[in-house]
């Protein structure tokens, strides 16, 4: 019997991520009779041309939110946008059920801002490069 090959790349592939999260969702079902993994997307806009202008990525997953990316331009920040498409995210994981959301940003990055907005470090790994680490983040999403 021939040995499976391992394949290591770094390009995108979403037919390979299609076939990791069907298997995830039919194990998912098998062990606790659910599998509810949906993306999560909030878009920032150009009012008039409908460029996209930022926002966040995520997904829900069982319970709990991952917020995985998340970027406004310079010139977008400081007047409150950011606070309103994280309020947003956090928004439609509550209605999907979720009760708690997970994220990590980086120390140069915006720790103070999602503190500012409720959120926790429960954890911080530092990087080889001085002065740079991630820091892992939480928040309950108490319902309303």
């Amino acid at each position: 019997m021939k040995e499976n090959l391992i394949v290591v790349g770094d390009t995108e592939n979403p037919e390979f991520e299609k076939i990791l999260g069907t298997g995830l969702d039919d194990f998912n079902q098998a062990a606790c009779g659910a599998t509810d993994r949906r993306p999560l997307n909030v878009i920032v806009q150009h009012p008039e041309t409908g460029e996209v202008l930022g926002g966040a990525v995520g997904r829900t997953s069982l319970g709990l939110a991952f917020l995985d990316l998340f970027h406004l331009p310079e010139t977008s920040r400081g007047a409150g946008l950011g606070t309103k498409v994280l309020d947003a995210f956090e928004a439609e994981a509550r209605a999907r059920g979720c009760r708690s959301a997970v994220l990590y940003t980086i120390s140069f990055q915006a720790p103070g801002f999602y503190e500012k907005n409720g959120w926790t470090r429960f954890g911080e790994i530092a990087s080889e490069q001085e002065g740079v680490s991630r820091i892992f983040m939480t928040k309950k999403l108490h319902t309303q």
